[in-house]
């Protein structure tokens, strides 16, 4: 393993979405991460039978194990490894580790310096707390989801990204961390409650703050960063691709209406909200004169605060992507690199995605179990 983390154990009970994430984020920074699998058919997805897992992104970087959970030895397995990890994910809906016999608190006592990291949508606790949900629903209570979209639309999902990404997997390897920090002071484990709702909504601070200070309006498409101002927003070509404009300082504004020539004195009402609609209705008809990439070749790599809106195919195939390599193709499957970049100790991918229980009884082996031990988990049909 390399990277930064190198020498971190980490036990991942694998879920969807947010945990792998965060468990990507781990493994990919050169902690030794296994994933304790369900057992079930190998190499099957647990939403998508028929997914080859080579596309299964999110797994990359680490192995696999399958263990029966509903098996006693299975559970004892578990806990045997869960008592060398410096840490551990879970993305169980709350009570099912527990139920298990794996909760914070046998654990805990198997292993007092152990971070137990739990990612959840509503939380641990709190009325919703053992209802189903998924990012959309989190990010709806959270307020964020209002905000996105325009006036006239109902809000638009932003992909999967500020519920379960952003303010799930991410906040909860922020809390790892941070528990993992002060297990060096206090020589002491703790619980780690990640939750969706409060993931979501700590990504609003700074919209709740200007709705506080009066500079936020709750209507979409009015405010200056959804989409309401004029310099803030995307804009359709002559070719039907599309280009973003963020020229929200003034000497930003200015070069942007110096490059294109647009001498309307209208224009230098930047700030008057009362002037955007009319000024976006301008700025849509300007940028359709001319094609995607023309406006590219106006304004891409100046101080207008401009690019091009790319498409999945087209993202990794941009020079300034290529030339940072964000993203990297393994085995065919594009996808991007690790990040961010450490100048002395750089991250890599430690592998592809692995199958489920490829690497079972290596993986036991390693965590210093004895052949007669895994001889006798496979017999009882625990792994």
């Amino acid at each position: 393993m390399s990277g930064p983390l190198a020498g971190l154990r980490i036990v991942e009970m694998v879920g969807l979405g947010p945990g792998p994430f965060c468990a990507m984020m781990f493994a990919d920074m050169g902690a030794e991460v296994i994933r304790i699998d369900q057992k079930r058919k190998t190499g099957s997805h647990p939403v998508f039978p028929e997914f080859n897992t080579k596309y299964d992104v999110l797994a990359r970087s680490r192995r696999s194990l399958a263990l029966d959970l509903k098996n006693p030895e299975g559970v004892r397995a578990a806990l045997q490894l869960i008592g060398q990890a410096d840490a551990l994910i879970e993305g169980y809906r709350p009570g099912v580790m527990e139920r298990l016999g794996l909760g914070p608190d046998v654990c805990l006592t198997q292993n007092p310096r152990l971070v137990f990291g739990r990612m959840t949508g509503w939380g641990q606790g709190g009325p919703l707390a053992a209802a189903a949900g998924h990012d959309l629903n989190y990010i709806a209570l959270s307020g964020a989801l209002h905000a996105m979209g325009r006036a006239d639309e109902p809000p638009a999902p932003p992909l999967n990204l500020v519920g379960d990404f952003g303010g799930g997997a991410m906040l909860l390897a922020f809390g790892i961390m941070c528990a993992l920090f002060e297990v060096r002071n206090s020589g002491k484990g703790q619980v780690v409650d990640a939750a969706m709702t409060d993931g979501a909504a700590l990504l609003a601070a700074q919209i709740y703050g200007l709705k506080s200070g009066g500079f936020w309006r709750n209507k979409r498409s009015s405010n200056l960063l959804d989409g309401g101002a004029h310099f803030y927003d995307t804009y359709a070509c002559a070719d039907g691709k599309f280009v973003s404009l963020g020229a929200i300082e003034p000497q930003f504004y200015e070069r942007f209406l110096n490059i294109c020539k647009i001498d309307d004195p209208a224009f230098h009402a930047q700030m008057e909200q009362k002037q955007w609609p009319e000024l976006k209705r301008k700025l849509a008809a300007h940028f359709k004169t001319r094609t995607r990439a023309e406006w590219c070749a106006l304004m891409e790599g100046t101080d207008v605060c401009f690019a091009p809106v790319l498409d999945l195919d087209e993202a990794p195939e941009h020079p300034h992507n290529r030339a940072r390599r964000t993203f990297l193709d393994l085995d065919g499957v594009m996808q991007p690199a690790p990040a961010p970049r450490f100048s002395r100790t750089p991250a890599n991918i430690q592998g592809p995605p692995a199958r489920c229980g490829e690497h079972g009884e290596a993986i036991l082996h390693d965590w210093g179990f004895g052949a007669e031990q895994i001889e006798a988990l496979k017999k009882s049909g625990a792994i």
